[in-house]
């Protein structure tokens, strides 16, 4: 398959998941406002609905994110940036976009900034859209 083919199936993946996130953020902000609303029940209920608040919190936070990286690899499409590294310039090999659909950097470069900070590869910009472990929960 060509790349453009493919990447033209990428986007098409990705719109998809931008809608289903965009519903999924709907939905768990209405449902956390329908919890605050309810303040019935005894201190263990209080809890229980804080514990799950937080938790909502933190996916809808998670959610949040990925939903910006999908924004931005939809805007480097339109630039005709998508699959260039944002670093070096090479083009981000097909496996990575697959497993990774919004990767700004390739392997190589991802690397250097795992290993010693967005420093390391000579610029002051924006890298956190890079940092793959924004995806991590933290889960008390």
């Amino acid at each position: 398959m060509a790349r453009k083919e493919a990447i033209a199936k990428m986007r098409d993946v990705l719109v998809k998941r931008r809608d289903a996130l965009r519903k999924a953020l709907a939905g768990d902000l209405s449902g956390l406002n329908k919890l605050r609303e309810q303040s019935s029940g005894d201190v263990v209920d209080a809890a229980l609905d804080s514990a799950q608040d937080e938790l909502s919190s933190q996916l809808a936070e998670v959610e949040s994110r990925e939903l910006a990286h999908i924004d931005n690899a939809l805007e480097r499409m339109r630039d005709g940036k998508y699959g260039k590294c944002d670093a070096c310039g090479a083009s981000i090999p097909l496996a990575r976009l697959q497993a990774l659909p919004y990767a700004v950097l390739c392997i190589n470069c991802q690397q250097e900034v795992e290993k010693h900070g967005p420093a390391a590869l000579g610029g002051s910009g924006d890298w956190s859209i890079a940092d793959a472990s924004d995806l991590e929960v933290d889960v008390p």
